[in-house]
Order: C-alpha cells, then structure tokens, then sequence
C-alpha cells in the first residue's frame, strides 16, 4: 500500500463522566438522597441487593476499566471500591441515560468485538447500588484485578519505541503536526498482530498516525532543526509508505487473528505522526511510545487497507442534513473484512457504509453510526468477519450539519466548508482493512503461495478517483 499524504484521519477527544464527584466513603454510608436523580433508572418489583464486590467491580471490568484505569485516557480510574464510590453519582447518571460505556456503531447492522454497551440488566444493577447506598460487600468475592502493563492495554509489546527525547510544542500558529522517526533494530521482516499507541502527553496529544517508512526517506527530515523530528501536515512528508495503525482517546486495541499479519518490512523504522492539539489550554514536554506485538503462527494473508472517501465535496454554510457519498466498485478481488473505520469531523451527523452484490439483491450493510460523535471513534473489528464478493460495490453515504444550530460547529458564523487536514476542516472517509481471499503467503493446504502484486494499484486508484479531476 504506497500513497503519498495518506492521513487516517482518527481524531477524538477523551470525554469525562458528567455530575458531580461526591466525597469519597465513610464508615457511616448512606443513600445519596438529593445527589440521585430524582427518577430511577428500570426497575423490577423486586430489587436485590446489590454489592461493589460481586456484581460492580465485574462490570467495570468488562465494560469500563479499559478507559477508567491509572494512565488510561479517562479522567478517573474506576479499579477499586473507593474510585467506585466517590463517582457513585456520576456512574448512576450516565449509565441509566446510556452516555457511557460510548459506542456508537449500530449494533442492528453488524455485531463488533469489544461492544461495552451495557444491557439492561446491567444499567438496574447500576441504579440499585447506587439508590441503596452503594455497598461494598463481601471483599472474599472481589475477581483479580485486571493488569495495565505500563499502559500496554495487551501486555508487554515484543519491541518498544520510544522518541529520541521529549518534544514540546509551539502553539504560536496553532495545532501541531510532527513526525518522529523510531528505527527498529530488526534484520529481517516480520508481520504484527498488534501496535499500540502509549500518549506521552494525554492532554495535547489528538491523535497518532503510525507508518512503516520502507526506504528510510525520513532519515533525510529528522532533526533538521534541532529538535525531535520534523514538521508534516498531511502526511509521513514521503512517498512509499505502509500505513501500521494509530490511535485515538479511546481506540480499544485488539490482536488480528492468528495467520493474519501486518506487514513491517526488514529495516524500515516507523515513523509516527502525532497531532498536538492547541485547545487544551497548555503546553508540556511529550514522549510518546510505540509498542510492536509479533505474530506467533506463520502469516497466511496481509491485513490490507482501502479508502472509500470523497475529496471533492462542498457544505455550504447555514445548511443542515447535507447528502455526501462516496462509492468504489466493482471490487476487482474477493475480499474478507475484518474491521472498518469511519470517520467524518465536527460537522458530521451520520454515516452508513455497504456493498451492493454483482447480481441483483439487497445490500450488505457493513457499518451504521446514526449518531455521529467526533470524540468517539476509530476501528470496529468485526465479530465474524464479512465476505464481500468479487465486483461489489462499496457504497458510503453521510450527512453533515453546517447550520448554526450545530452547537459543534467550529466556525461562527458558518462558512462553506470542504475537505482538510485541519479540525475545522471536513472529511467523508471510511477505512476498510481486509483479506484477499487468493492471498496464500505460506501454501498452505498444498495451495501455490500467492501475493497479488497488482493491488497497489488498486489501492491507487481508490483514493485518486475521490479527488477533484485538477489533482489527479
């Protein structure tokens, strides 16, 4: 995959907990009485007791604990009973009005791993603990702890990075852009099942952007200046690259399963484009890290990356409920997909992504986000993944408010907006990461291995047809 300025654009801003944050426990625990809302949540007619230590602590877990932890991008560790309790409010508010775990994809259009929305069930048991006084329990029921490794969410990486040294920004002429080249130390190629992204600095950092630089073009910009790295808006600042992940405030990270692998070739660093954001009100030296898992299994098949984005489109200012699509087909390969990202910025309100069959039938609806977020997104793996047949076509609609009751509207008043790098700027972008079904790396199964050569070009193409005919 090669494209010059390639720019995953996964932009999110971590939110905290509304409500206010009540003292912490005391030996004489009472209801919270005023500090409740005024309406429980779902009831039964009966309502069992529960406690932190049995039933709480496990929901966390399962559904919160990957945010709310020491060094996670949530405000407040949600890990003991004594976090548990002084945000016992906070917890009632946002679970019984469903504003947190966040998740937006329709879940009534595919099924993802990692879905932290909680049921019904377990919204009561929220409502209960807190309207009976939130209890502690019996400390005998407490399950491990979770372990955080250092702010590795899947334990400690095969290999770290780390920048050269801190970098601090200069916001004189707004958001930073900046690039850092971490070499590797590897003699040979390998495949990754996972990257993760550790923020040096959770409250400038907006997002990361990871490449693997093939012919080391970055060694020529680094620390031309004399600090870390080196200025690239848009882009890496070279051609040739291979996109390996990013990150978001709160991106869950996951491994690929077992013979798929993400291609790192032998000798290229990575290079990793970090977005300082300006609106945090405060500057402080960062030193962000980069950890690389290897697969263990030989890799069958490349995770692979296609854009379906429209470049060429306009919002005028004042308008609502703006139509922008975007389509790519036929698909000249069977594919397999294994998670979809998409991604719009402030202006956007909605977005569905399918794929029409050759032949005649309904589409396959591959994402849904009917309610846009922009502090909440990044990659949907899915739970089983998706056949897409040879010559479908992938279809993205979207819809944007550019009104001046869009109270996320960067611009007062409105103005026209178009496609841009920058947060005030728009995008109509979804990244599809898939298999080619004929791709057999190894051959097994007595198969020829194969790698289709011809899809760079089709990568290519893909995001050269989304851009005004003067660009091409």
């Amino acid at each position: 995959m090669r494209k010059s300025g390639l720019r995953v654009a996964w932009i999110a801003v971590a939110i905290g907990a509304a409500g206010t944050v009540l003292a912490g426990p005391s030996a004489d625990r009472q209801p919270l009485a005023s500090h409740a809302p005024v309406k429980p949540g779902p009831a039964t007619p009966v309502r069992p007791r529960v406690t932190f230590s049995n039933e709480i602590v496990r929901l966390l877990q399962a559904n919160c604990q990957g945010c709310h932890h020491d060094g996670g991008i949530a405000p407040f560790p949600l890990v003991t009973y004594e976090d548990a309790y002084a945000h016992r409010a906070q917890i009632q508010i946002v679970t019984t009005t469903r504003r947190m775990p966040p998740f937006k994809a329709d879940a009534s259009c595919a099924t993802f791993e990692g879905d932290p929305r909680l049921s019904d069930a377990d919204v009561r048991a929220f409502d209960w603990w807190v309207l009976s006084g939130s209890p502690e329990g019996d400390r005998s029921l407490l399950p491990a702890p979770l372990r955080f490794d250092d702010g590795w969410t899947l334990g400690t990486p095969d290999v770290q990075l780390e920048m050269p040294q801190p970098f601090l920004p200069d916001f004189a002429a707004g958001d930073v852009y900046r690039c850092f080249r971490l070499p590797t130390g590897l003699d040979a190629q390998r495949y990754l099942s996972a990257v993760e992204v550790t923020p040096g600095n959770r409250t400038m950092v907006h997002h990361v952007l990871l490449f693997a630089d093939t012919y080391d073009a970055s060694s020529a910009l680094d620390g031309k200046n004399g600090q870390p790295g080196y200025p690239c808006f848009g882009g890496p600042g070279f051609s040739a690259v291979s996109p390996l992940g990013a990150w978001v405030p709160g991106f869950r990270n996951s491994f690929l399963p077992d013979g798929i692998g993400i291609d790192l070739p032998k000798g290229a660093p990575v290079v990793m484009q970090v977005h300082y954001s300006a609106r945090t009100g405060g500057v402080a030296p960062d030193r962000t890290r980069v950890g690389l898992h290897f697969t263990r299994v030989p890799v069958q098949k490349r995770l692979l990356t296609l854009p379906l984005v429209n470049q060429t489109f306009r919002l005028p200012a004042g308008q609502s409920a703006i139509p922008v699509t975007a389509s790519y087909g036929p698909v000249p390969y069977a594919i397999t997909l294994w998670r979809i990202a998409p991604h719009m910025h402030l202006l956007g309100r909605s977005m569905s992504v399918s794929v029409v069959p050759p032949a005649s039938g309904p589409p396959l609806c591959l994402a849904r986000v009917p309610d846009w977020d922009f502090r909440w997104q990044g990659f949907y793996a899915y739970k089983t993944p998706l056949k897409v047949p040879i010559f479908g076509t992938l279809a993205l609609e979207a819809t944007y408010d550019n009104s001046a009751d869009n109270p996320n509207n960067p611009n007062v008043p409105p103005k026209d907006v178009r496609w841009g790098e920058a947060t005030s700027d728009e995008m109509c972008l979804c990244y599809l990461s898939f298999t080619l079904d004929a791709e057999n790396l190894t051959g097994a199964s007595g198969l020829p291995a194969t790698a289709p050569s011809s899809f760079d070009a089709f990568w290519e193409r893909a995001w050269t047809a989304s851009k005004p005919a003067a660009e091409r």
